[in-house]
């Protein structure tokens, strides 16, 4: 229910843009509507009572939908939550297909997002923001899904800097990687549940290596994957360390304080993403055993039907990267014929990114060994040392657990007055006014009306005598009454007095006719 009700804010946003796209552009065909763009640079239209570009307008509207499908920072809440189906559907929707569609869109809506650089920029923001708070939350969860969920929210961060940055490719290159690595990662969390008996809090895990070492070694080349080792100006690295790198890499030739902002979120990013990939490692499989006696016994490695997979995604996430970086981020001219213009080619932005300064191409590198060896010191060194810093560090612990208190927030904001509103809807509006006062209350009044006057009709003579002096009573009240006003209406009509005369006469016993 999180996802879909999350998606339908975001896809509002996304009508919207398909709305004024065509009101704008005369198209929603790709190619029709791309060859429209430079005739609608420069124009406005009227929205929420204001003038506006209307090319930001619209690609700002198509990324809303971007940032609900891929979960972004503000419309995120809802990926972490979407792990409870199985570990293979998580590696599908999660690290290769749905989560990824938002990237896609925006690559290849590239003419219409290259005539609205304010768009460009909100999208950088955006996506180094996600990269470092989805990274921060990551630190300290405990659920293994958990932490390669957000994982897949830091990475998609990542993507959407290389868009924001006009590195299309680069983000495309990113996309195209992740999905062997995260995909391996997820299968083999699920090989691990499986292997532990259900269980996915990796403080109930530990010493498990050498049970199941083949599910050991897919994790660990997913993890290198993902952190990006390599060794930079060589052909030598992962998956991960040639498509992060170039988006990294692409964020610093931005240059100005979006670039530098976009380029230290990134390596900060890059450093927590090493500590929390291999914490997970590390509680996992090393040191001691945490869990049940029991589960121990029955610990085992996962059937080939599990296995196989694993190994073609490994070799994708070793090779991926190195295989295809030309194609993607390393000649301009192969990136020219692969792409053939379904995606625009920014040579300016990668030629740049190419001659960043050499500390520049080093930062990830380095920013990853870091968080690798404080990851040793803190799980394998010194285990005691995390529990005695999320001591000494309680509130940001906590505040880092309960992810940032967004769900808390948006609970307060959105979720409690909605159901206030709804409650009140229900029971003052439609139980109250329409159930109880109009349907049932017309329906009770009707049977009670006949109820009632049944009851006059007694059978007893006496009640009908009765009945009939009280009506003659009422009649001659009335002419009395009658024959008074219309004394005074003789006075001023005597034209008309026959009129009352003759329904004076019919009752007055006295008169002798006339």
């Amino acid at each position: 229910m999180k996802a879909f009700i999350v998606n339908r804010v975001g896809d509002f946003g996304f009508a919207l843009g398909i709305f004024a796209a065509f009101v704008v552009l005369g198209h929603l065909d790709f190619d029709a509507a791309f060859s429209a763009v430079d005739a609608a640079k420069g124009t406005s239209f009227e929205f929420l009572w204001m003038q506006w570009d209307a090319m930001t307008i619209i690609t700002l509207l198509l990324f809303m939908g971007a940032m609900g499908k891929s979960a972004q920072f503000l419309l995120h809440t809802w990926l972490p939550d979407a792990m409870e189906g199985p570990t293979p559907v998580s590696a599908l929707i999660h690290a290769a297909t749905m989560v990824t569609a938002g990237v896609f869109m925006v690559a290849r809506l590239s003419p219409m997002f290259e005539a609205a650089p304010a768009t460009m920029t909100v999208v950088l923001y955006v996506g180094a923001i996600t990269a470092f708070f989805a990274a921060t939350i990551g630190l300290v969860q405990n659920d293994i899904k958990r932490v390669i969920a957000y994982s897949t929210m830091s990475q998609l961060g990542y993507m959407f800097v290389a868009l924001g940055a006009g590195a299309y490719t680069a983000g495309i290159f990113h996309l195209f990687t992740h999905a062997f690595f995260k995909a391996l990662l997820f299968l083999g969390a699920g090989a691990v549940i499986h292997a532990m008996h259900h269980e996915q809090d990796m403080r109930k895990m530990g010493g498990i290596a050498k049970t199941i070492p083949k599910t050991y070694w897919m994790m660990i080349i997913g993890t290198l994957a993902l952190t990006g080792v390599g060794i930079p100006g060589t052909s030598f690295g992962f998956a991960g360390f040639f498509s992060k790198d170039s988006i990294i890499e692409a964020a610093y030739a931005v240059g100005g304080t979006t670039g530098q902002f976009a380029f230290w979120s990134l390596v900060i990013a890059a450093l927590f993403t090493s500590f929390y990939s291999w914490r997970l490692i590390h509680l996992t499989f090393h040191g001691k055993p945490r869990a049940s006696q029991e589960t121990m016994s029955h610990a085992h490695e996962a059937p080939n039907v599990m296995m196989v997979p694993m190994y073609f995604l490994a070799a994708g996430a070793v090779l991926s990267g190195v295989v295809f970086y030309g194609v993607f981020f390393g000649d301009v001219n192969l990136i020219d014929q692969f792409f053939a213009g379904s995606v625009v080619v920014d040579h300016g932005i990668i030629e740049k990114a190419h001659y960043v300064p050499t500390w520049v191409k080093w930062s990830a590198t380095v920013a990853m060994l870091f968080g690798f060896v404080t990851a040793w010191y803190m799980y394998i060194r010194r285990p005691d040392a995390p529990e005695r810093l999320a001591t000494q560090h309680a509130y940001l612990y906590r505040f880092l657990l309960n992810k940032w208190y967004f769900d808390e927030l948006y609970d307060k904001i959105f979720v409690k007055p909605a159901l206030w509103v709804g409650t009140k809807l229900w029971r003052d509006v439609d139980d109250r006014l329409i159930d109880q006062t109009i349907v049932e209350g017309l329906g009770n009044r009707v049977k009670d009306i006949p109820a009632r006057v049944v009851k006059l009709q007694s059978g007893f003579l006496y009640h009908y005598a009765f009945a009939m002096l009280i009506g003659i009573a009422a009649l001659l009240t009335w002419a009395i009454a009658a024959g008074a006003s219309s004394d005074d209406y003789f006075l001023k009509h005597p034209d008309n007095s026959n009129v009352f005369a003759v329904s004076w006469c019919v009752f007055c016993a006295d008169c002798a006719g006339g």
